[in-house]
């Protein structure tokens, strides 16, 4: 070989594989510029000319952030180098530290991954960014997204966690969960100014004693906004940030947590969370995307979701975040079923809620027959003959319905399997400590060898007296303080606490103080991670040993209770849809009584509450009592989510067609879903019954269809419209507006099906 042409053909190699200080990476509708020091300078729409920054000038984002939670400190990327053939950057730190990052471009996302950073020195979390945006209108705080929804801009950004231990919010959140409150942040500056006495970014807590769920939502005006995420957030600008992180879960640590961390009656305990050995942040991978806002759900939330294995449910053959999936439930009331299946067939719902059964309670002694082996029990009252779940399930699917119930998630609740009168080795518990001396069955003198936060009430929510307690081998003792002087002793205590047998036990025994839920009907403990992966899947048990598909998980905040937050949510889910699957049931519909980062992919809905606290059909306002309305859906819509308009709207003997008409109108604009309460005797007391079940019907028919446009949708959600919607054919509707009483119609458009949803 010429010595000239292999001095060439090695310039060339060197050039393949050298370093770069800069670069821009671009998807089909966005670009960033990352510069020399591993900051993200620019973020641009490419999709409009001249390409709009987002990016604040006086604000570049980190690439990658490290984080020392012992001395709660960040640290930030001081050089970037690029492998442009590995397609990699090199971030040197402060600290030492050195990160491998890959960041791979996709028609629609940005691919970010962390590959490996050595020495850690200290670092037991990472995060993506902050990522700063210019943008001031919506902040999606559970997926973390910057939305403008402005005609001029229509532009969002946002990430996606791309595996389950990369959760939405920063590395400092106590827990990874995030804590429960308002923040002030005016999404229009014209349309709603801030009073003299405000400024964005401010933080108050819930309104309400911290007890009472409804009161919670406790502020009207439209720049006091609800929380329940920090995966996105406001600086004093009113700019939204959004950010990831991921922890190494293998060592030990301890947290001082509450959800609700700003009242007295959910202050922080502290508690010592399980190690995880092998959940690392290495590994650890997002999507940062770009695009329209008016398509981001479907053209590019979607993608990421399909093309990077995420959980996509589907209901009724659609996505369930796809708004043409939204679609109400009923719910029961008053405990006779012989109409309910008809009746929800005739509303064109798919899915009947069985709330008026109260309860389900995780008791794994029953190997998941809730009415026994052989469904003798038959809690489902009809007048031919009562019936089990099972059978009322078969009944229901003749109509292609489902049914389901309510569980209490993970508290475990006295006399059940994993609490007692044999209490599981496999619980939550907030310290671990010593028993000092020995203890005869009849003894109540019980000393510890170290008395720190063993009064502390547990649990950090409601600190309810009755539930504090610890364990001793296999039994439940109740107790209230300690003294304040050694030799250090419990006090007040109670032996054999929910019908366990006072034993014997040695000094130098462990003594656990445990993790648990809250009373008024909810009261037990809360699984360790393990245990917690079995109650998972004993719900799917449930579903195919009864026929359910369906759950609304009441306390599912229970989850949090782990001290691993967002990552615990995930694990849980992600345990019962796994064994759902490989049991041959189709996907579990649910909802529950929170949404976070870790629920989003796989809950349907999230219908809460109910009455005047949500949508007030009479006064035609989100919430008349109380804000909850309105602050739910304005968390849901700027995260992608369908709002619930709760367990609302009963027919009854006075109902009207006029009435569900709106009711389907707003629901139908905002992207809402709802739980209709179904009393038999009361349905069969209204005279427009039938006119009502069609009128409905038709509009869901449509709805699935996807017949409304964007322009349609803002007219349906404005309160002083009224609509009536009539079906021409199976691809056709006419949509008139009418006066409130629904007289005097005037045809307002032509709706037609959307060839894409045959």
């Amino acid at each position: 070989m010429p010595l000239r042409f292999a001095f060439f053909l090695g310039f060339y190699l060197l050039l393949s594989i050298t370093v770069y200080t800069q670069n821009d990476f671009s998807s089909h509708y966005f670009k960033i510029h990352v510069n020399s020091k591993g900051w993200i300078t620019s973020m641009k729409n490419i999709t409009v000319k001249p390409h709009r920054e987002f990016s604040p000038a006086t604000k570049p984002s980190p690439l990658l952030s490290l984080y020392d939670s012992k001395k709660n400190q960040y640290y930030q990327p001081q050089k970037a180098t690029y492998n442009k053939l590995k397609k990699t950057f090199t971030l040197n730190y402060s600290n030492g530290s050195v990160a491998t990052v890959s960041l791979i471009p996709q028609p629609k996302y940005l691919k970010l991954t962390l590959v490996s950073l050595s020495p850690r020195n200290g670092i037991d979390a990472i995060q993506w960014g902050s990522y700063h945006t210019n943008i001031t209108n919506l902040f999606g705080e559970i997926i973390g997204v910057a939305r403008d929804t402005s005609e001029t801009v229509n532009y969002a950004i946002g990430m996606l966690a791309l595996n389950d231990n990369t959760l939405g919010g920063t590395s400092e959140t106590v827990a990874d969960a995030a804590p429960f409150q308002y923040i002030i942040h005016s999404p229009d500056k014209q349309r709603f100014p801030l009073p003299a006495h405000l400024r964005e970014g401010q933080v108050f807590p819930i309104g309400g004693d911290g007890i009472n769920d409804v009161a919670f939502y406790a502020h009207k005006e439209p720049y006091y906004r609800i929380l329940y995420g920090n995966a996105a957030f406001v600086d004093d600008q009113g700019r939204v940030s959004i950010a990831y992180s991921s922890r190494d879960r293998a060592p030990k640590r301890e947290v001082y947590f509450s959800l609700i961390p700003h009242m007295a009656v959910n202050s922080p305990n502290h508690q010592e969370v399980q190690p995880l050995p092998g959940i690392d942040y290495v590994g650890s991978s997002v999507a940062l995307w770009g695009s329209p806002d008016s398509t981001a759900l479907l053209d590019v939330i979607q993608n990421i979701v399909l093309a990077e294995g995420l959980p996509y449910p589907t209901f009724n053959g659609k996505w369930v975040k796809d708004p043409a999936a939204f679609i109400p439930d009923a719910l029961t009331s008053g405990g006779l079923y012989d109409s309910i299946v008809p009746y929800t067939h005739q509303l064109g719902f798919k899915t009947i809620s069985l709330y008026d059964q109260g309860f389900i309670r995780p008791d794994r002694s029953n190997g998941g027959y809730i009415d026994g082996k052989n469904f003798e029990k038959k809690p489902l009252k009809m007048t031919a003959g009562n019936k089990s779940h099972k059978e009322f399930s078969e009944l229901a699917a003749r109509y292609g319905l489902i049914i389901g119930r309510t569980p209490i998630t993970t508290s475990l609740a006295p006399g059940t399997k994993d609490a007692s009168p044999l209490p599981s080795d496999s619980l939550c518990y907030q310290q671990k400590r010593l028993l000092t001396n020995n203890l005869a069955p009849n003894d109540t003198i019980i000393q510890v060898n170290d008395p720190q936060y063993l009064e502390e009430i547990a649990s950090w929510e409601g600190h309810c007296t009755n539930l504090n307690m610890i364990k001793i081998g296999k039994e439940l003792i109740h107790y209230l303080g300690v003294s304040k002087t050694a030799p250090y002793r419990l006090l007040n205590v109670k032996r054999g606490y929910w019908n366990t047998t006072p034993a014997s036990h040695l000094a130098g025994d462990t003594i656990y103080k445990l993790q648990v839920t809250i009373n008024y009907g909810y009261d037990g403990l809360i699984p360790n991670i393990q245990l917690q992966d079995k109650i998972a899947q004993y719900y799917a048990d449930v579903c195919h040993l009864n026929g359910l598909a369906y759950y609304d998980f009441d306390g599912q905040e229970f989850l949090f209770n782990s001290g691993h937050g967002y990552y615990s949510v995930k694990r849980f889910f992600r345990q019962m849809f796994e064994r759902a699957k490989t049991l041959g049931v189709p996907y579990i519909r649910f909802t529950g009584s929170t949404l976070s980062e870790g629920s989003w992919h796989y809950q349907s809905i999230w219908n809460v509450g109910g009455g005047k606290n949500l949508y007030d059909v009479e006064t035609r306002e989100w919430g008349s009592t109380t804000s909850q309305g309105k602050d739910l859906r304005d968390v849901t819509y700027s995260n992608f989510f369908p709002v619930g308009m709760g367990s609302n709207f009963p027919i009854k003997a006075s109902s009207t067609v006029p009435q569900y008409e709106h009711i389907q109108a707003i629901s139908v604009g905002i992207g809402s879903t709802y739980s209709l309460q179904l009393n038999q005797k009361d349905v069969e007391s209204c005279p427009q019954k039938y006119a009502i079940f069609k009128a409905i019907r038709t509009w869901e028919n449509a709805r699935a269809a996807n017949a409304f446009p964007r322009w349609v949708k803002k007219e349906l959600v404005n309160p002083s419209n009224q609509f009536h919607l009539e079906e021409v054919n199976p691809n056709t509707w006419q949509l008139y507006k009418t006066d409130l009483d629904g007289k005097n119609p005037k045809l307002f458009c032509v709706l037609k099906r959307d060839s894409n949803y045959p």
